[in-house]
C-alpha cells in the first residue's frame, strides 16, 4: 500500500489541529479567567500603548492586530471605515495590508485629528490609500461622506473604537452597520468593559459597566439578526480588547 495515499495533508491536518485547539479554549475557562485577569493588570499599566504597525503607534492588544490582519486578508475589502483615528497605526496597518493585496482604501474618521498626527498620517508612504475625515462619526454630514466613500463598493469592512459610551457606539452601529456587506465584520472595540470589575473607575471617562460598546452592540443585535458575534477570532486570541465585538455580516 502507498502510504503516501492514506497520510493526511500535512497543512490539512494543522488546520483541523488549530480548530480544534481554539474550540477547546472557548470551554476553557481557567485559561479565559487568566486572560481576563492579565488584561485588567495590562489597562492599568497602559501595556496596549507599547506597540505601532510601520513607525505609527497603534493602542491595540497584539492579538487584536493579528485578529484584523487575518480579517483584512480574508474579506478582502475594497473599503475599510475606522472611526478612531488617534495617532493612525491601525489606519496604516489597514492601508499597508490593502497595498499587498493590490486594491482598496481606508477611511479614518476622528472628532479631533491632531495636527502632528495628520501631518505624520499624510506624509507616510501608505498616505495615497488613506482618507481622513474629521468630524464626530455620529454627525449626519460626516456619515454622509462615508457613505458616499462606500458606494458601489463589493467588500467594506468596520472598526468601531472611538467615543465608548453605550449611545454613541448605537449610533455607529446604526449608521456603519448597513455599509458592511455580507461576509464582511463590523469589528467593535473595547467591549471589554462591560467585563471589568463593577468597582473599576475610568477617571475622566464618561462609560463605564452598563454603559459602554458591549451593551450597545447587545441592543444592537436584539433588532439586527443579520449580524452574528464570530466567537471563533475571541476564543483564538483571547486576549482581546473586544469580546463579543467581532460582528460578522451574514
Amino acid at each position: 500500500m502507498n502510504h503516501l495515499e492514506t497520510t493526511p495533508d500535512a497543512d490539512a491536518r494543522f488546520r483541523e489541529e488549530k480548530r480544534q485547539r481554539i474550540e477547546s479554549f472557548g470551554r476553557d475557562e481557567k485559561f479565559r479567567r487568566l486572560s481576563r485577569e492579565w488584561r485588567e493588570l495590562a489597562l492599568d499599566r497602559r501595556y496596549m500603548y507599547n506597540f505601532s504597525w510601520w513607525s505609527r503607534p497603534a493602542i491595540q492588544f497584539p492579538g487584536d492586530l493579528i485578529a484584523m490582519q487575518e480579517i483584512v486578508l480574508t474579506v478582502k475589502p475594497d473599503l475599510v471605515i475606522e472611526c478612531g483615528v488617534a495617532h493612525g497605526g491601525t489606519l496604516v496597518m489597514y492601508a499597508s495590508l490593502l497595498q499587498l493585496l493590490g486594491k482598496g482604501e481606508v477611511v479614518g474618521v476622528d472628532i479631533e485629528i491632531r495636527s502632528g498626527n495628520r501631518r505624520a498620517i499624510e506624509a507616510h508612504p501608505m498616505a495615497g490609500r488613506i482618507t481622513l475625515i474629521e468630524g464626530s462619526s455620529v454627525d449626519p454630514g460626516v456619515a454622509r461622506k462615508v457613505r458616499e466613500k462606500a458606494a458601489g463598493k463589493t467588500a467594506v469592512l468596520v472598526c468601531l473604537d472611538s467615543h465608548h459610551t453605550h449611545e454613541h457606539v448605537l449610533r455607529e452601529l446604526e449608521l456603519y452597520g448597513p455599509l458592511v456587506t455580507s461576509g464582511s465584520y463590523c469589528v467593535v472595540f473595547d467591549t471589554f468593559i462591560e467585563d471589568l470589575p463593577a468597582d473599576y473607575v475610568w477617571p475622566d471617562r464618561p462609560w463605564g459597566k452598563g454603559n459602554n460598546p458591549k451593551t450597545a452592540l447587545r441592543e444592537f443585535l436584539r433588532s439586527h439578526p443579520e449580524f452574528e458575534v464570530d466567537q471563533t477570532i475571541e476564543d483564538k486570541i483571547l486576549i482581546t480588547s473586544a469580546p463579543d465585538g467581532f460582528l460578522r455580516r451574514k
